[in-house]
């Protein structure tokens, strides 16, 4: 009687086990598609044209989801840090390793803004990067 106790414990941990590591691998697909560089190519609230806030140098952000981090460059400055993603919800309030250099205009300032007003993301087509603040995309990015 015990032996048959214990081999139906054993049975029910191994297939709890076997259920939870699927719920892993199928989140970690949705969020896989984040992985890569990325280049800023539309950011909404500037009252300044998107090439002259990013005259010399587009901004581009580099995530690695195994590792669970990212990096980037404002257009000026890089910068890296922890990503904290969850399906499609996204945040980047949490402080981030930054250069110091003095960057001319507003882009910097109006990227670094824009990036921690950001609660979502999508993709589309596979080369298309979204970045949505509510329900209004406020930053689009191609894939490099």
């Amino acid at each position: 009687m015990k032996t048959n106790i214990f081999a139906l414990f054993i049975s029910c941990c191994l297939f709890t086990a076997c259920d939870s590591s699927k719920k892993t691998t199928t989140s970690m697909n949705g969020s896989s598609k984040l992985n890569g560089t990325w280049e800023l190519n539309y950011i909404t609230g500037s009252r300044i044209a998107f090439d002259g806030l990013y005259p010399n140098k587009k901004p581009t952000i580099t995530f690695d989801v195994a590792k669970n981090t990212l990096n980037g460059n404002t257009g000026c400055n890089s910068f890296n840090g922890p990503l904290k993603v969850d399906g499609n919800k996204i945040s980047f309030t949490d402080p981030m390793a930054m250069t110091k250099m003095m960057c001319p205009g507003d882009g910097e300032t109006v990227f670094l803004q824009t990036l921690q007003k950001v609660n979502s993301w999508s993709v589309s087509d596979g080369n298309t990067l979204n970045f949505i603040m509510g329900d209004i995309a406020t930053m689009r990015f191609t894939k490099k």
